[in-house]
């Protein structure tokens, strides 16, 4: 009977151990911390390394559970997330810089920049007599609403010297953009330089020799682009999290430049209609065009220049005649970003 007793407190205390064990450690669903994202647009090569951090298990060694969403347009992610619709966004700096001079305590903050070189661009056909910005006078130009090249529009016509009031401007949906150019419906469209590019390509177009684009960067107008940012909020109250992310991004980044061919089969299986060789091509010119200013060699892939962030700032709020000129502080946190000897200095 002693034995017995002796034995039964063992097993007890095993079995108390355990579950107190169990009641410690969280289990593997409840330690994910969850991250809603929207990307910029809809699914395409450029995006391959959040699908790549995704499928190869980044997030999740990061205790992360991150949902991946199609996008509406660059400045489409940055309401989305003032709301709480979304955790984070993949979006333009610049739609950004005009939240948070309009509603600062209600501003997502960017962490982690991607396009650094400004690719946004009015694109006309190539026989147009549109030469120069200043052409923009008594024309048609269209772009779908979200478009961060439509929304900066202002501040070219600030730093180009033309009158604003004297360009009509047509929305239009994404798809029809390039047809609507082509049929001579519009003068001239607004977008993204490779966005365009492949759009018209996929078309059946020569973008070389069918169309021209009138480059912002061309005209004073050195900005940063499409970067990730977080809710406000979230940053403060998840500090950890924001790290984890970019350490899982930034680490499928460098995985996607050195195997492109990995990260556009990511994009595939998200869809399998598109062309993976086209896509293949559009990620490799977005690396080239997009993403490989000269500062990356001196700051690394994913931080800013804070002088060249201000200036950017200072342009946007006085083309758009804001009241309020946000720090660059409050437009970007470099507080998050991976360490600068894990990001790539050259792509």
């Amino acid at each position: 009977m002693i034995a017995s007793f002796k034995k039964f407190a063992v097993s007890a205390a095993v079995t108390t151990a355990l579950g107190l064990t169990f009641a410690v450690l969280p289990t593997a669903a409840s330690a994910q911390t969850k991250i809603k994202l929207t990307l910029n647009w809809k699914y395409e090569g450029p995006q391959a390394w959040f699908f790549l951090a995704q499928d190869k298990g980044y997030f999740k060694a990061e205790g992360l559970d991150v949902e991946i969403d199609q996008g509406e347009g660059s400045a489409a992610g940055v309401p989305k997330v003032a709301a709480g619709t979304y955790t984070a966004a993949f979006g333009d700096m610049n739609a950004l810089i005009d939240f948070a001079a309009k509603r600062p305590a209600d501003a997502p903050v960017g962490v982690y920049t991607l396009y650094n070189s400004a690719p946004f661009t009015v694109v006309v056909k190539a026989n147009s007599p549109i030469k120069t910005p200043k052409d923009f006078e008594g024309k048609t130009l269209g772009g779908p609403a979200n478009d961060g090249a439509l929304k900066l529009f202002p501040t070219l016509a600030g730093s180009a010297g033309f009158d604003l009031n004297k360009v009509k401007i047509s929305n239009m949906a994404p798809n029809l953009r390039e047809q609507m150019l082509i049929r001579d419906q519009v003068d001239g469209v607004f977008g993204y330089i490779n966005t365009v590019w492949f759009a018209a390509k996929a078309s059946g177009m020569d973008p070389e020799k069918d169309l021209r684009f009138i480059r912002y960067a061309d005209y004073g107008l050195d900005l940063y682009s499409n970067t990730i940012m977080f809710s406000r909020k979230f940053t403060k109250e998840n500090p950890e999290a924001v790290k984890g992310f970019l350490r899982a991004l930034n680490k499928a980044i460098k995985e996607v430049v050195a195997n492109p061919d990995e990260g556009i089969a990511a994009v595939m299986k998200r869809e399998p209609l598109l062309k993976p060789e086209l896509e293949k091509e559009k990620l490799l010119a977005t690396l080239k065009r997009d993403m490989s200013h000269p500062e990356v060699a001196r700051i690394g892939l994913g931080a800013i220049d804070d002088a060249r962030l201000k200036k950017s700032i200072d342009l946007v709020v006085k083309a758009n005649q804001l009241t309020t000129t946000p720090a660059t502080g409050d437009v970007f946190d470099s507080t998050f970003l991976p360490a600068r000897a894990d990001r790539p200095s050259k792509l």
